[in-house]
């Protein structure tokens, strides 16, 4: 029997979800939950073979910021995302965690059944149709402490506040945006945003 942890914040689609896994004899949905933040407690203790994660939930951890917490503190649970799109950004993160498959919500409920037995038996599953994104995901340019900045640039944060928060003076914090507009590639400090984002890089 595999066990099942499931994560999803629309309470019908969760519903659907354990409903359907329910069907199939050797799966069990041991438990579900409906933020990222319940994620690890619950794995530990219910101590799930598969959890299958939305990435976009409620809460101070996205379904990626809870699998890499989940590998972390749990590593014998494999991880099996689900996602309403095939951003790049996301499938960055998604490897970055180490995630043990990438599902897009649109595939037949059969692929998703299907998809938890392969991540159960050790196999890596990856949706076709995010197979030539992955290929073509370059890899992150930007220093941790240049993505910190950035982060903050997104939030709207001028360069004293960023100074402030990261502990920098004012100068370096404008050299560091200096430094990543010119590794990205990018037009300005906006653009440079833009391009961090759509990769997953910050």
């Amino acid at each position: 029997m595999i066990h099942v942890l499931l994560a999803e914040d629309q309470h019908i689609i969760r519903g659907a979800l354990v409903a359907l896994l329910g069907l199939e004899p050797d799966l069990e949905v041991v438990h579900s939950v409906e933020s990222g933040d319940a994620v690890v407690p619950a794995a530990l203790v219910h101590r799930p073979d598969v959890a299958v994660l939305d990435i976009d939930m409620p809460g101070t951890l996205d379904g990626l910021a809870a699998a890499a917490e989940l590998r972390a503190k749990l590593p014998g649970c494999r991880v099996l995302m689900l996602t309403g799109y095939g951003k790049p950004g996301h499938l960055r993160r998604a490897l970055n965690a180490q995630v043990d498959g990438f599902l897009l919500k649109t595939a037949p409920p059969e692929r998703l059944v299907e998809a938890i037995r392969e991540v159960a038996a050790g196999r890596r599953v990856l949706d076709p149709s995010l197979a030539l994104t992955a290929w073509d995901l370059a890899d992150n340019p930007l220093t941790p402490r240049e993505a910190d900045v950035l982060r903050l640039v997104a939030e709207g944060a001028e360069a004293t506040e960023i100074a402030g928060r990261l502990f920098l003076s004012a100068g370096t914090v404008r050299n560091y945006l200096t430094t990543i507009v010119g590794k990205l590639n990018a037009r300005n400090r906006t653009d440079a945003v833009r391009i961090a984002t759509e990769a997953g890089w910050i």
